[in-house]
């Protein structure tokens, strides 16, 4: 009987099966409530660093810094740092950028000018938008309670792919480093690798 038990003991050292994308965000509230909806799932998990002080783009790449000193992630797993255009200047970007050609499995993406654009893709094309109020309005228009906190049952698989598919449409040719033009984003590069990782996902 013993050697039964033993025939079925998980191997010392076996690594976990789930793929892990570990996500530094400017925002505090919309962003990691978005990146909430992949969190339950089998096959990946998505887990978001909490923020310290700060949201300038090098508060934000410390934050992850620290993170992966203290939980240190594989060759297959992913980081990334997400934050919006803002008032931020290309120095400040390009020590983001500079970060993420440092390893494969690291990444940038940048919404501008902010990651409500990113959110009202999954609805329309979002094109003639001139300000940053209009296109909360226009947000409003699919999402009346918007407050910064996302509904995820909003956001189905279906209309994920949609914003993936409209945002890379916009990115064209695609950027090299972030996009430097507004009403564009590169959010959708994280989140086809997400949807790669986890083609069943509902």
């Amino acid at each position: 009987m013993a050697r039964d038990r033993a025939r079925f003991r998980r191997p010392i050292g076996r690594r976990r099966y789930r793929k892990i994308f570990v996500i530094a965000t400017e925002g505090i509230k919309t962003e990691p409530s978005y990146f909430a909806i992949f969190e339950d799932n089998s096959v990946i998990h998505v887990r978001c660093v909490k923020r310290t002080r700060g949201s300038s783009p090098a508060q934000v790449l410390r934050d992850l810094e620290r993170h992966l000193e203290r939980q240190q992630i594989a060759k297959t797993d992913e980081a990334w740092l997400v934050v919006d255009k803002d008032q931020w200047t290309d120095a400040q970007l390009a020590e983001l950028h500079q970060w993420s050609q440092e390893e494969d499995n690291r990444g940038f993406a940048l919404s501008n000018p902010r990651f409500e654009y990113w959110l009202l893709l999954h609805f329309e094309a979002g094109a003639g938008i001139s300000s940053s109020r209009e296109c909360s309005r226009r947000l409003r228009r699919h999402l009346p309670n918007y407050d910064k906190s996302v509904d995820r049952r909003k956001f189905t698989r279906d209309k994920i792919v949609k914003a993936v598919e409209r945002a890379k449409a916009r990115d064209s040719p695609p950027c090299r480093d972030w996009p430097r033009e507004p009403w564009r984003t590169t959010v959708y590069r994280l989140i086809g690798n997400i949807l790669a990782a986890a083609p069943q996902r509902t």
